[in-house]
């Protein structure tokens, strides 16, 4: 089968707080701000993305902070429960000491698939890993509050809590061109592409979780990158002819997507490379403003006093 996919693209969570969300991601984790805009289908609420100096594919997390309307969520089974960023072997000692001097509650360190790894949670409740890689050749965003040599350099995996993994395991291989590369205690993990760190799609049998309940803190979706619109349309025809119901292209000004629910529930999108977040401002002036798309822009003054003011650390 033609690989279509070339592994993750960005996660898209939800939170309260944006201000809180700002800082976590910014000031402690040393991730860029790389576009404050808004979720196109509710203007009253930031769309928040965080990554590497140009947001590349693979290191994109993003947020709609709804503030205190949104109670918090539950981890659980049919849901993504843990995103894991790229960190290098060496920085491990770095990083305990650094969530340590924040005060950021973390377990481990733990082993698995021959990876040491800490895991923690945001302010929201969002299960976040930092996995150490010595193959990972990125340099994530070294600009920002965590020296060059320890910065996050982009997602290592998902996880995906599923009660069932079959047809979870079958759409991955045989429609999305993953194949299954590791296997212990119950996690199977699977790559895409190139393989590597950004490219690990973890899918963990847990048939006595209890369910998942999305709020703060819960993941809304993960997208999988494609390179143009053309390869993006084979997938949809691919994923028609299997049975999905996948929307139409839907146009997020930064990329293109595609999405659907796989077997167990969770929410998965296709996206595309192109054309990238500097096609509304300069790579170095990424995240400084809000940048609306057109349909919006005559709204405007009414969006920006609706939206609270965020401050960039």
């Amino acid at each position: 089968m033609e690989t279509l996919i070339n592994g993750l693209h960005h996660v898209t969570a939800l939170a309260g707080d944006a201000q809180q969300n700002v800082e976590f991601y910014t000031r402690i984790l040393g991730l860029r701000l790389v576009k404050r805009t808004i979720n196109f289908d509710a203007p009253d609420v930031y769309h928040l993305y965080y990554g590497d100096e140009a947001g590349s594919p693979g290191t994109i997390l993003t947020f709609f902070p709804y503030g205190s309307r949104l109670p918090r969520g539950r981890k659980g089974g049919g849901q993504l429960t843990y995103t894991a960023f790229s960190i290098p072997s060496a920085s491990l000692n770095y990083w305990i000491d650094r969530l340590r001097q924040h005060n950021i509650p973390f377990a481990g360190p733990y082993q698995r698939f021959s990876e040491t790894y800490l895991r923690f949670d945001d302010p929201d409740g969002m299960g976040v890993e930092l996995v150490t890689s010595d193959d990972d050749r990125r340099t994530g965003w070294v600009g920002g509050s965590v020296p060059a040599e320890h910065a996050v350099r982009g997602f290592h995996t998902v996880s995906l809590n599923e009660f069932k993994v079959d047809n979870t395991v079958k759409l991955l291989t045989d429609w999305m061109g993953h194949t299954l590369v590791a296997e212990e205690e119950g996690r199977f993990r699977f790559s895409a592409g190139v393989g590597g760190p950004g490219n690990f799609v973890d899918v963990l049998h847990a048939p006595n979780d209890v369910r998942a309940h999305q709020g703060a803190g819960s993941v809304h979706h993960v997208a999988f990158s494609t390179d143009t619109d053309d390869t993006q349309l084979a997938i949809h025809e691919r994923l028609l002819d299997a049975g999905f119901n996948v929307t139409p292209v839907q146009d997020r000004n930064y990329f293109h997507s595609i999405y659907f629910r796989e077997p167990g529930g969770i929410l998965f999108e296709v996206a595309t490379n192109p054309p990238g977040f500097a096609v509304d401002e300069p790579v170095a002036e990424l995240g400084k403003t809000l940048k609306l798309p057109q349909w919006y822009e005559p709204r405007r003054a009414q969006i920006e006093g609706a939206l609270p003011k965020i401050e960039v650390f």
